[in-house]
């Protein structure tokens, strides 16, 4: 079968892609495609008459998330694949360090240490708070979430997703959006792991901000364009919000004089809560085990369509 391929990785991790497809073609011409293995638009794989199969290199997959691109793919009987299964577990360790972190006041201890030096040990103590028994709400219930979920369990925190469509065999409470205003109130940690899509840009604004609970804590690694950042900072500065995490910002890289940067109980790291150090090798291993399968005329991982 060709590949078209994308991809730019390290030279070792390209010897690896190349030796483990061999038996198959690549091609630089997206036309002559059978497997597209990278970044690309629905416009662009429409050139590609054979076209199969599309693998993601990544969690989204916004350029193919809507109704156009999927009925294309569908009536094509193109399959699409993302790379979930490589970032589930890296995001949610991530989430989980900035929970805990913020809960230990980790933060502020660090910015006192580069700054005055003080030593506010019983002040500081009496701000801690365990965060068993708190009620976390994630906005979506995808790899991410799941996996966080587990992580979470030994702390016996309320746990509760909100999903398009509930199935019923979710292992924690799952609500629909309609419900998401009855919850807002209630939750401790708003975390907002949604694709970017039509019906999630600005998902998070400035009415669901005000729903919040006062000295909630919201935290973003979805995609930047689910969260309204003007309410966001409203939202910091004048309350509910106690904290907010931002993994994902809008534009990105957010521009140096952008308010958020010098926002004192905002904290961003830069789009790194997937990062791992062997990243583009478990990628290219997920695309390799699912090009056995689909030569074997198996079921793809983390598939999509």
């Amino acid at each position: 079968m060709r590949i078209y391929t994308t991809a730019s990785y390290t030279d070792p991790v390209m010897q690896l892609l190349q030796q483990g497809a061999a038996g198959h073609q690549f091609t630089d011409d997206i036309a002559e495609a059978e497997i597209i293995f990278g970044f690309t638009t629905p416009d662009a794989a429409q050139a590609a008459p054979n076209l199969r199969w599309i693998q993601v290199p990544a969690a989204g997959y916004e350029k193919f998330d809507n109704p156009e691109a999927r009925g294309w793919l569908q009536a094509k009987g193109i399959a699409l694949t993302n790379s979930s299964s490589v970032y589930n577990e890296p995001c949610a360790q991530h989430v989980l360090a900035m929970l805990l972190s913020l809960s230990r006041w980790l933060p502020d201890s660090q910015h006192n240490q580069f700054t005055t030096r003080a030593w506010p040990q019983w002040e500081t103590r009496g701000k801690i708070n365990l965060l068993n028994g708190q009620t976390v709400l994630l906005l979506s219930y995808g790899a991410i979430a799941r996996r966080l979920c587990e992580l979470l369990a030994p702390l016996k925190m309320n746990l509760i997703a909100v999903r398009r469509t509930p199935t019923g065999d979710e292992p924690i409470k799952a609500i629909t959006e309609a419900e998401l205003n009855d919850y807002l109130p209630t939750a401790d940690h708003v975390i907002n792991i949604l694709p970017a899509n039509p019906q999630t840009q600005n998902f998070v604004n400035a009415s669901r901000f005000a729903a919040m609970k006062p000295g909630a804590i919201y935290y973003s690694i979805g995609r930047g364009t689910t969260t309204d950042q003007d309410a966001l900072l409203t939202a910091l500065q004048s309350g509910p919000l106690a904290f907010a995490y931002l993994d994902v910002t809008t534009p990105e890289p957010l521009p140096s004089e952008h308010s958020l940067w010098t926002q004192p109980n905002c904290y961003i790291t830069p789009h790194t809560a997937g990062g791992h150090s062997n990243e583009q090798e478990r990628l290219v291993q997920l695309f390799l085990d699912n090009l056995q399968r689909f030569a074997a005329g198996e079921a793809l991982q983390d598939r999509i369509v």
